[in-house]
């Protein structure tokens, strides 16, 4: 018996394993400012163009330090979608149309992120309440960027205050198939997806007891995100000690069929290298509409693809009450996904799966045999209770 339940346990792991593979696949061509003829960078900051194709469609991830930091996502019905920037105009940051996808009617649907402001405030009661005693924000578009880092599928862009010291980094992945993160928090990522990697390394508070704050303004035409989901688990397997994640979705009013999202899960790391005594919670405000005039401002990528679009804000805070202050380490570090159709959401993994069904199926086996012992038994026992025939 023991061999059997062996034998099963390892054969449904194979199977739990083998089903939750996906061979949907595409294919990666990655761009550093697409159609700028000459040798010196350009101005401002670079444009990152990941073009993402599959059969039927193309996902184009535009990732852009022109002003604050911005991954526009653009998906079209065509495999053979390309991206066209008018450069002069595209510098000059007041005319939207400088940067278009070809055919325009292949576009389905776009999203674009922007990583805004970092706020800071001074936690003196340690209430993680941001409400109160906030120092004037680092406005994003005010920094100075270095130049996009380029390793494999991924960027890194990092930027500094001329009034702090240390940097604020971005780090964007693109992905050709379905997969999990190599470090915590390990988020589960699909082939309509990228992740960016946000953190704080260095940056010198400007209070003992300071905690920061996040500032992101979601753009998009008529499905922009404008609603967060907060999905519950019951395995942390890969994320220790998180049970749930928030999804920050586009769809119409009142409908399931979502269009992009943002997703992240409410924890952030204080070390470079994520442990679990290093981990602090996080939390996020309720989406906001904000002016999309100010953002376009702020981002010149939204500006070059189009100015007349629906903002959405949201703040994620990082540090609840009793947990340390940003001096303790002077490092934070935040993961997210931004991808299109529904976010990605973790299941029970072949292992806990296992565990449970030889869990749930040994005392199911246990009982029958039990039954059956007992039917045995009376049977006997009834046997040698009859009575014998007397010669």
């Amino acid at each position: 018996m023991a061999a059997v339940l062996r034998s099963g346990f390892w054969a449904l792991v194979v199977l739990v394993s083998t089903s939750s593979q996906s061979s949907f696949e595409r294919q990666l061509s990655v761009q550093l400012n697409p159609g700028w003829t000459t040798t010196s960078p350009p101005p401002g900051g670079d444009l990152l163009h990941v073009r993402a194709f599959g059969d039927n469609d193309t996902l184009h991830y535009l990732f852009c330090s022109q002003g604050a930091p911005t991954l526009l996502l653009i998906h079209t019905n065509s495999s053979s979608s390309t991206v066209q920037v008018d450069w002069p105009l595209f510098l000059a940051r007041n005319t939207s149309g400088s940067l278009k996808v070809e055919p325009e009617s292949s576009i389905l649907h776009s999203t674009a992120v922007v990583f805004s402001r970092l706020l800071e405030y001074d936690d003196v009661n340690d209430t993680a309440d941001p409400t109160s005693d906030l120092f004037p924000p680092y406005e994003l578009q005010n920094f100075t960027w270095s130049r996009l880092n380029l390793t494999g599928d991924s960027a890194r862009l990092c930027g500094a205050s001329s009034s702090s010291s240390g940097v604020l980094c971005l780090q964007l992945s693109v992905f050709k198939t379905d997969g999990r993160g190599q470090t915590w928090p390990r988020l589960l990522h699909t082939a309509n997806s990228s992740q960016l990697e946000v953190w704080i390394d260095g940056l010198l508070p400007r209070a003992t007891r300071s905690r920061f704050l996040l500032e992101l303004q979601a753009v998009g035409g008529a499905y922009p995100l404008s609603r967060v989901e907060v999905h519950r688990s019951i395995d942390d397997e890969y994320t220790p000690s998180i049970f749930k994640a928030s999804h920050w979705v586009s769809a119409a009013n009142g409908s399931s069929d979502v269009r992009s999202f943002v997703q992240w899960k409410p924890v952030a790391y204080r070390r470079s290298d994520p442990a679990l005594e290093e981990a602090t919670p996080c939390s996020h405000s309720e989406p906001r509409w904000q002016s999309g005039e100010t953002t376009a401002a702020a981002s010149g990528l939204v500006q070059a693809f189009d100015s007349d679009l629906d903002t959405f804000g949201l703040n994620v805070s990082f540090g609840l009450a009793g947990e340390p202050f940003y001096n303790s380490t002077k490092f934070l570090s935040w993961t997210v996904l931004v991808g299109v159709g529904s976010p990605p959401v973790d299941s029970f993994s072949p292992l806990v799966v296992a565990i449970m069904a030889v869990g749930l199926g040994t005392p199911v086996v246990l009982l029958l045999l039990g039954g059956l012992w007992v039917c045995l038994s009376k049977k006997a026992a009834d046997s040698t209770t009859a009575y014998e025939p007397i010669n």
